[in-house]
């Protein structure tokens, strides 16, 4: 499952698990963006909802290329899919509708210039496999590390504040684990400074692409 890194008004910046990132760190990197509310279409959202998970998906985004060396004259691309929910052999195996199904996130994907992963070439669109074979796909593709994503966080809530005006109350506590070193909402560890991944209990948000 998803690991959540950071927590606002706005939702939620997660980790992708190790087997389902989309670009990996070095080529750079992948990370989610989820709305504050499960939703399957993104005009389910109030305007309110809409407007401050626009904030956190930009201020997200601005966070990731400033920390980032892999990015230094790249760019990110924002993608909403949920395609992958839809499969036949998605479970629950069978056909399915969007209403029910899908859920509505964004997928921040760090383009680097200098990228050697041929499914996503500088210059070109990023290129993604069949259901049956994103698994195999995406084991090659690491995740950013504990400190990677130590820094994006810390631009990240600077920048949600001096831009887009949010205040403390706002922002949810984090503080890295002591056992991973990953980012994690306090209020959501009961594990005396472990995070729950660590604690081995169910943790995070996962939307399957």
């Amino acid at each position: 499952m998803a690991r959540v890194l950071f927590t606002c008004r706005g939702g939620h910046l997660a980790l992708p698990d190790k087997g389902s990132v989309l670009v990996g760190r070095e080529n750079g990197g992948n990370l989610l963006v989820n709305p504050p509310r499960e939703v399957w279409e993104r005009a389910e959202l109030t305007p309110a909802e809409l407007t401050q998970w626009s904030f956190l998906v930009a201020a997200a985004g601005q966070a990731m290329l400033k920390a980032l060396p892999q990015l230094e004259s790249g760019c990110l691309n924002y993608w909403e899919a949920g395609n992958w929910a839809l499969n036949f052999e998605a479970e629950p195996r069978g056909p399915k509708t969007a209403p029910v199904h899908r859920r509505v996130h964004m997928h921040l994907l760090g383009r680097s210039r200098n990228a050697t992963d041929a499914s996503v070439r500088w210059g070109e669109a990023p290129k993604f496999p069949d259901f049956a074979d994103r698994k195999t796909w995406a084991a090659q593709h690491e995740r950013l590390t504990a400190e990677e994503c130590r820094k994006i966080v810390s631009e990240l809530e600077q920048i949600l504040r001096s831009r887009y005006g949010f205040a403390a109350e706002d922002i949810s506590l984090w503080e890295p684990c002591n056992g991973c070193g990953y980012p994690m909402v306090i209020a959501a560890s009961q594990l005396q400074g472990r995070c729950l991944e660590c604690g081995d209990q169910s943790f995070g948000v996962c939307y399957l692409e």
